[in-house]
């Protein structure tokens, strides 16, 4: 009988305690000093969640350590933001900047890929760009490979954002915006000093001159033709039909460029001499006045930094009296 009043007592002190209304008083300030405050809170990072040129979505607890470029341009942008040491491997035609020759060559552009290489190298992520062959992207993936494709920027904005999410999967966020943001002040130097030119020139860009009476030239919408057009030029680009069009050497003397640009200088060998010995070509307002140019075109074929370089280049090409 003792034992439950005891127990019954105990528990009617519990009930009232709960229900007993708080402390109000307001607690004194208590002044932090060096000793008694404590470590701050570090908030766990979010995970970094991109989505590839396919609308394959890709999510990335960590930064990606170990990567595979497929192109050329890829291998630019991963250096250019501050990735190149996390490259472990790289496509054969990737050879800017120098420092990507140390990389191993996991071949590919228009060979076959060395899958055993790629494989030794344990990537995180494998790297494609829009022209990589769809089969070779499956082949890796089949690999248990994990590959995202980079889309094919057609606008200095759309480069950009390629920076951006490179530098979002990578790590290096800060550093990338930096490079933007000087990026944006050279191309800012470009259009004020083109800002007024009132006489564009007829440009033609030749990509593959391999036959002369139907080379081959970028069409409307390509970066090749929105950069000539940004550094003050009339492309002949914007007259065609389809990204890469065959001309025919009639419709070249009809139009008649002012200028002519080898593309295919870097990489054919074809020269302002060769150009003028073509037959019919010297009838072109160009051939006569000289203004056959060879050009580097990894500064317009590449969707990477290098093209605000090509920019740039194709201004003083265009309009040398206002970048002396």
């Amino acid at each position: 009988m003792k034992s439950r009043l005891l127990i019954t007592t105990l528990l009617i002190i519990v009930l009232l305690a709960a229900c007993a209304p708080a402390n109000t008083t307001t607690p004194e300030p208590v002044e932090l000093t060096e000793a008694s405050t404590a470590a701050p809170v570090v908030a766990e990072k979010a995970p970094v969640i991109v989505t590839d040129q396919r609308g394959k979505e890709f999510q990335f607890e960590q930064p990606v350590q170990r990567i595979v470029s497929l192109a050329p341009s890829n291998t630019e942008i991963l250096f250019a933001v501050g990735a190149g040491k996390q490259v472990v491997g790289r496509d054969t035609f990737s050879d800017y900047p120098a420092e990507a020759a140390n990389v191993a060559d996991i071949g590919g552009g228009f060979g076959a890929l060395d899958t055993e290489t790629i494989l030794a190298s344990t990537p995180d992520l494998v790297l494609a760009a829009d022209l990589t062959p769809a089969e070779q992207i499956q082949a890796l993936e089949d690999l248990g490979l994990n590959v995202f494709v980079l889309g094919n920027p057609t606008d200095l904005p759309g480069m950009y954002e390629n920076l951006r999410t490179i530098a979002a999967v990578t790590g290096h966020v800060e550093e990338t915006e930096t490079l933007i943001a000087s990026l944006e002040e050279r191309v800012a130097v470009v259009e004020e000093k083109l800002a007024g030119v009132t006489e564009r020139p007829l440009v033609l860009y030749e990509l593959d001159g391999t036959d002369p009476n139907a080379p081959w030239v970028p069409g409307p919408g390509t970066f090749v033709d929105t950069l000539l057009t940004m550094a003050g030029g009339n492309s002949m680009s914007a007259t065609l039909d389809g990204a890469w069009v065959q001309v025919s050497l009639e419709t070249i003397i009809e139009m008649d460029p002012e200028i002519i640009l080898l593309g295919d200088a870097l990489w054919g060998g074809v020269t302002p001499e060769m150009v003028a010995a073509r037959g019919g070509w010297e009838a072109l307002t160009a051939v006569q006045e000289g203004k056959v140019y060879p050009f580097d075109d990894n500064l317009v074929s590449r969707p990477g930094p290098r093209m605000v370089d090509g920019l740039e280049a194709l201004a003083e090409f265009l309009h040398p009296d206002l970048f002396e």
